[in-house]
């Protein structure tokens, strides 16, 4: 069986695409917490790097080094909250540009997020089955370092909470209304 090559950051990844309109400032704080480990307020190349890894990305260490300190402040070991947002859109525009200008049509951009969110979701659907089982999800959160990675109950709670046909699996389209609903609640 041939595995498919992992995304990288060298050329356009759909799973990592840094312009969707419903990745607002609220989410790319909560992204900037996560990548930030040791709680510092900063964000090293190391910490981006391992972040990156985690979710499957690919990038040269001297290369993601490079990047990041175009954008630390003198004086800073790494990319405080307004550095990361800087890099954030300076990588949109750089990754996504070809394009993706101001003309785009709704029907592009709908058509884009549908894409965006069928990429999210392969990185839930571990198994490729079409379904988030609470197991799946939990190995997600886990790598992400978050606390409910830890805690089965808790995983299984998120799955209920959106499983609408009650199955104990999220399947696309239970994960595309919780996505939208989650990007409508933090506007």
């Amino acid at each position: 069986m041939a595995q498919e090559p992992k995304p990288s950051l060298t050329r356009a990844s759909h799973s990592f695409r840094l312009r969707s309109s419903s990745l607002n400032s609220l989410r790319l704080r909560r992204i900037f917490d996560v990548f930030d480990r040791n709680a510092d307020g900063m964000i090293t190349a190391q910490e981006l790097g391992r972040a990156l890894e985690q979710l499957g990305l690919e990038v040269e260490p001297i290369e993601l080094e490079c990047i990041v300190q175009l954008y630390v402040k003198p004086g800073n070991s790494g990319l405080e909250y307004d550095d990361f947002e800087a890099l954030h859109r300076s990588l949109g525009d750089s990754i996504f540009s070809g394009g993706n200008d101001d003309a785009c049509t709704t029907d592009s951009s709908s058509a884009q997020e549908e894409s965006d969110l069928t990429e999210a979701f392969k990185v839930f659907d571990e198994d490729g089955d079409g379904f988030i089982s609470a197991r799946e999800l939990q190995a997600v959160l886990g790598k992400l370092g978050f606390p409910e990675g830890r805690d089965i109950n808790s995983v299984e709670q998120m799955i209920c909470s959106v499983d609408r046909n009650h199955d104990g699996l999220v399947d696309f389209h239970e994960f595309k209304d919780m996505m939208q609903s989650v990007s409508i609640m933090s506007i």
